[in-house]
């Protein structure tokens, strides 16, 4: 006798067809039921019908027809209740049917005051599971692309390798993500009817280019993944990359719009048996680099490490600006005509109370990418503005000495760097002209007319305003000369080689004559040895700046510093 699992339906003695004549009363009662029902007998290890109403004979010859249930199973679902001594039995049956699926609530309890009698009923739920299959996949699916959604791709993408891990394949596998560099701007200039149309056009292009095997997703608004099974052994992942960034070599029309669409493409791969939700974020983080990189990015191992330092340097980084645990050091900078000091650049220092002195290098972008640039920046001007009017109100009060401040491009985007600037000076009562706003290159890219209006308004507060690491970015000549800028300074990665390398010293000399013909003045970073510091003053450099004058110096040993040069220039 089958007690478990799906019953044998070839297993007669479980089920036996004979009717047992019905009383009035219940023919009656289950005629006037709303469900399918039917009272049962058991008896002799079988189970009889005793009687069943019109919707029991309708559905179960129903789903006779189209399915495995029949009187023989139900009569199992009974016998194995009572041999598990259970006074009831409720299940959520499903047919095998994937095409036609149908979904019973069967329900069986004891009934009336004997032992040998139940109550058999069912409700068909087909129409209900039919209608969450539908939501379900609506909720799972992109309306726009008909691919997958992010929820819908990682499903199947688990169930994906679920399959490769059940099947014992060592295959490695690839989630690949493009993302369509600047889609919103296009939503922006023609509005999101277009921005759809190029979506559509998109999708449509990295489907005929995908394989019977691959999953391809739609995770964001601008953002595609796809799945593919590595061929046995591989982990090349540039192959699948570069057939799919092909899908935008030629220009998407739009309408009577013709847009030619850049994108970023990154990826990272797993084995059967990694967690593909790891994977793809594995791959996200790899976009993000391709995203400032404009190549190809694959994911490699310890990024996540790295990620999660730059986050709790972040959480630190926080921390110690409200702890006040960052100071300011300040270079010399020296005048190369008379070898006497004209001024100092301020530079943030941190020591991490665990982790010892961590560098610029390592928390300015963290300060930059978390927004904590705009308190760190404030800061600085504030500290500097600070030293300033306690090196006023020492001895050499009369010396005519600035202090330079470092001025994020991302700061200048997200503060108001005027009001920054001015809170500074006023909040240490020193005058502008005492103070050298630095700023790099990249700050007046994007936007140079509108640079252009914020430095005119720090010009007036009368401070210096300089222009830092020049000849790194791509600034316009010709509009270089409409800024009011006061100094250049000469990146240290030619200065440092401009004894050995003649390109370098060809840079140099170029920066020089350009800021002769503008009127502006130069700074050198990066002097290590006397020789470079000669040849700039040959050159007509103005200021120099390098571990050959001095190191960053604490705000005592900078002071003495001021004084012992004071003291030299007046003996």
């Amino acid at each position: 006798m089958n007690t478990a699992g799906s019953p044998n339906l070839d297993e007669k003695n479980r089920y036996n067809k004979a009717f047992t004549a019905p009383s009035e009363a219940e023919f009656n009662w289950l005629s006037s039921l709303p469900i399918a029902s039917a009272i049962l007998r058991s008896g002799e290890n079988e189970i009889h019908l005793v009687r069943s109403n019109r919707k029991f004979d309708d559905l179960v010859l129903g789903f006779g027809r189209e399915s495995k249930l029949d009187m023989t199973l139900l009569a199992d679902r009974t016998l194995v209740m009572l041999e598990e001594g259970r006074e009831s039995h409720f299940e959520c049956w499903q047919s095998e049917d994937t095409i036609h699926p149908r979904e019973l609530e069967i329900s069986i309890a004891r009934f009336g005051g004997g032992d040998d009698l139940f109550l058999l009923s069912m409700v068909d739920r087909t129409a209900e599971a039919i209608s969450r299959f539908n939501l379900r996949r609506e909720m799972l699916t992109d309306s726009l692309t008909g691919f997958c959604n992010r929820t819908g791709f990682e499903e199947q993408v688990e169930a994906a390798v679920g399959a490769m891990l059940k099947s014992g394949s060592s295959q490695n596998y690839a989630i690949v993500l493009v993302d369509l560099a600047r889609f919103s701007r296009v939503n922006e200039s023609v509005g999101a009817i277009a921005g759809d149309e190029l979506i559509i056009t998109a999708a449509r292009r990295l489907n005929a280019r995908i394989r019977s095997n691959e999953i391809l997703g739609r995770l964001a608004g601008n953002e595609f993944a796809l799945f593919a099974q590595m061929d046995s052994g591989s982990i090349d992942v540039a192959p699948i990359a570069r057939r799919l960034g092909e899908a935008f070599n030629d220009p998407c029309k739009l309408s009577s719009l013709e847009i030619q669409v850049e994108c970023a493409v990154a990826a990272a791969t797993g084995v059967v048996g990694d967690d593909p939700t790891d994977t793809l974020r594995h791959a996200q983080i790899a976009l993000k680099r391709a995203k400032s990189s404009k190549t190809f990015e694959l994911y490699a191992a310890g990024t996540v490490d790295t990620a999660r330092r730059r986050f709790s340097l972040e959480t630190d980084l926080r921390r110690a600006l409200k702890r006040d645990e960052l100071v300011l050091h300040y270079q010399p900078l020296v005048d190369l005509d008379s070898g006497s000091l004209s001024g100092f650049e301020a530079l943030a220092r941190w020591n991490h109370p665990d982790l010892g002195a961590v560098s610029p290098v390592d928390f300015i972008p963290v300060a930059e990418e978390s927004g904590l640039i705009v308190p760190l920046g404030r800061w600085a001007l504030e500290e500097a503005a600070k030293t300033i009017s306690r090196w006023n109100s020492g001895p050499y009060t009369q010396q005519d000495f600035r202090v330079s401040v470092n001025m994020s491009a991302v700061q200048m985007q997200r503060d108001d760097v005027v009001d920054a600037v001015s809170s500074a000076l006023k909040g240490a009562n020193v005058d502008g002209n005492r103070m050298t706003i630095e700023l790099t290159e990249s700050a007046f890219i994007n936007d140079p007319s509108g640079a252009k209006k914020l430095l005119d308004a720090l010009k007036g507060l009368d401070t210096n305003l300089a222009m830092d690491d020049f000849g790194t970015g791509y600034s316009n000549l010709a509009y270089l000369q409409q800024l009011p800028i006061d100094v250049l300074k000469i990146d240290c990665s030619f200065v440092s080689e401009m004894l050995v390398n003649k390109d370098k010293r060809a840079i140099v000399r170029t920066v020089l004559s350009l800021a002769r013909a503008l009127g502006m003045k130069t700074t050198a970073e990066g002097v290590e040895t006397v020789e470079i510091s000669q040849l700039l003053r040959r050159l007509g450099c103005s200021f120099g700046q390098g571990y050959y004058y001095a190191r960053p110096l604490p705000e005592d040993d900078a002071y003495a510093f001021l004084v012992a040069n004071k003291a030299a220039s007046t003996s």
